[in-house]
């Protein structure tokens, strides 16, 4: 479980990848959480998109579903930085505000069934329309969705 995730804009892999080391900053066009799976996360949103239902996935779904490729090469110090779908991207950036508040009430079950108390502090829902938010501007610019995660 990564402990900061920031979802962030570049306007291509390369960009994204020069963030691995230092992370993509507190720019204005960032968002921000903590103590999530930002793999598992950006697959299950994907999942919702191409599928939608309210119902939690069962485990074995969600594991055999097309996860987000690494921009960088994971390494031993646990800093991730994956690419979202662009599919998923523009999912997000056309969704609407029912359907980002049925996909973080399926996320929160999920999380909830699998992490307990120990579950993420964020409120899921401001993650997703703040991610969604980025993906409209990743849209409007021909840029990336980006996940950075230590």
């Amino acid at each position: 479980m990564a402990h900061d995730i920031v979802f962030f804009l570049a306007p291509d892999d390369e960009t994204a990848a020069a963030t691995r080391l230092r992370g993509p900053g507190q720019a204005p066009e960032t968002v921000t959480c903590r103590f999530i799976e930002p793999d598992s996360a950006i697959a299950e949103w994907d999942m919702y998109f191409e599928e939608p239902s309210a119902e939690v996935p069962p485990m074995e779904q969600l594991l055999g579903w097309s996860w987000p490729d690494w921009v960088t090469a994971p390494l031993n110090d646990g800093v991730e930085v994956f690419a979202l779908p662009s599919r998923l991207t523009r999912a997000l950036a056309d969704a609407s505000s029912s359907e980002l508040k049925e996909l973080a009430d399926r996320w929160t079950a999920r999380l909830r069934s699998a992490d307990g108390d120990d579950m993420t502090d964020d409120d899921l829902l401001a993650v997703l329309q703040g991610v969604a938010r980025l993906a409209a501007s990743a849209v409007s610019t021909g840029g990336g969705l980006y996940s950075w995660s230590f």
